[in-house]
């Protein structure tokens, strides 16, 4: 798994799937529903399909340049072919990366969360960085040794993931007799949340499929790339979706909203304690582990890849420090300081809104990229780009304009990190050329 060799044809379309759904069923639905239900109210579970939607069309992109010409550099290539060897290029790469980071400590912080429930404690004891820096320096260490196991094992993990989430969700529908009433109260229509609120939400559930994107990353090396890169990210989004939404209702039926918002770290293990008892607590935190512990191999993998990528193609500055083996493995060593910095000095809450900004920063790059420089190179419907590009503008205006006034300072470090990462992209490009 450590190697950087990219071998065409060697992933199925089965494969490309657990790849998409194993990123994106890491902490989405363990770390967000709580955060979402703080921003929309018990309209949450709905949250999830309309950002599976706006997903689903901002994917359309990724798709089409993807099918045109699918590369072991995906989105780096995909920018660089809109850019050229630009600091837009660059800079957009590189939001792109470190959301990814940004992702891994979102996942090794919800990892400390769940695993610190079986000690009944709450969000606030110092060993929840502690277990997340923990998981980082396992899974660094995997990878460096090279595991292999680990990479054939994705399919198998993302199965019992999608399984054991599928049994927590109807053991806890059954619990509340299937009742829609329950799981979605006519008191939400009269709760006091505004629209950016809801746009809000929105964002970080944007943030829960963009994992579909480690697929794109992959292109040049599944089967028949042309055709299955767009079926990976359509089956991979169709799945998540599925689950998100049932198992946003299973905690939406066994918790009030309150209550959801009080344990927003661990709301799945609240949910699981009332309607499964002490068995189900702990089934429900091993499918977190799980889950997390997963989330973490394949985004460590995947992003240490795509840096590797920026650096041969000479778009990012490298620099050995005297450590011995390939460039990716350098990578592994960065990326996963970076994601270690954040999981210590930041909450959840701060580390999805960071990710959350990252992310729909870069797909707008995309999108405009497509739409006003790529038209005459990959056959692409305009209405549906400009409407990704849309949608994504809005989604971010509102989760910019509510952060801003709940929490000033993450919305200043987002815009003053992208200021320094494009401007440092301009000098290294300018010092290289």
């Amino acid at each position: 798994m450590g190697g950087s060799e990219y071998k065409k044809n060697s992933l199925s379309l089965a494969g490309a799937v657990s790849l998409g759904t194993g990123v994106m069923i890491g902490a989405a639905v363990f770390a967000l529903l709580g955060q979402m239900a703080e921003l929309s109210g018990a309209v949450f579970p709905f949250i999830f399909l309309t950002g599976g939607i706006v997903a689903g069309i901002c994917s359309y992109s990724y798709m089409r340049v993807s099918s045109a010409n699918p590369s072991a550099g995906g989105i780096a290539m995909i920018l660089k072919m809109a850019y050229g060897e630009t600091a837009l290029t660059a800079g957009s790469a590189l939001l792109m990366a470190f959301a990814m980071i940004i992702n891994q400590s979102l996942v090794a912080r919800t990892f400390g969360s769940y695993t610190m429930q079986l000690f009944d404690e709450g969000n606030r004891t110092p060993w929840i960085p502690v277990l997340g820096v923990g998981l980082l320096i396992i899974v660094f260490i995997i990878n460096i040794l090279g595991n292999q196991a680990v990479e054939r094992s994705a399919l198998v993990m993302a199965i019992l993931k999608v399984g054991g989430l599928i049994v927590f969700s109807v053991g806890g529908l059954w619990a509340a007799g299937f009742s829609l009433e329950k799981a979605v109260p006519d008191s939400f229509i009269t709760e006091d949340y505004s629209l950016a609120g809801y746009l809000g939400a929105t964002a970080l559930a944007v943030l829960a499929f963009a994992g579909f994107t480690t697929i794109t990353n992959s292109g040049a090396e599944i089967v028949k790339p042309r055709k299955n890169v767009a079926r990976a990210i359509v089956i991979s989004l169709v799945i998540c979706i599925a689950i998100y939404l049932i198992v946003a209702f299973a905690v939406s039926a066994n918790l009030s909203v309150a209550k959801i918002i009080e344990a927003k770290d661990f709301s799945l293990a609240e949910a699981a304690r009332p309607t499964f008892g002490g068995y189900g607590l702990w089934f429900t935190i091993g499918i977190a582990i799980l889950a997390t512990f997963s989330g973490v191999m394949a985004n460590i993998f995947a992003v240490s890849r795509m840096t590797a990528m920026l650096t041969e193609m000479k778009l990012i500055p490298h620099s050995h420090f005297g450590m011995p083996g390939r460039i990716q493995q350098h990578m592994l060593v960065y990326t996963t300081v970076i994601a270690i910095f954040l999981t210590i000095f930041f909450d959840l809450t701060r580390i999805a809104s960071l990710g959350a900004i990252f992310y729909i920063v870069m797909d707008i790059i995309v999108h405009f990229g497509l739409l006003t420089r790529l038209r005459g190179k990959v056959e692409a419907n305009a209405a549906i780009v400009l409407s990704a590009l849309v949608l994504d503008v809005i989604i971010l205006g509102g989760f910019v304009w509510i952060k801003t006034s709940r929490d000033p300072f993450v919305v200043a470090l987002s815009f003053g990190l992208m200021i320094l990462i494009f401007a440092g992209e301009w000098f290294f490009l300018r010092k290289r050329d």
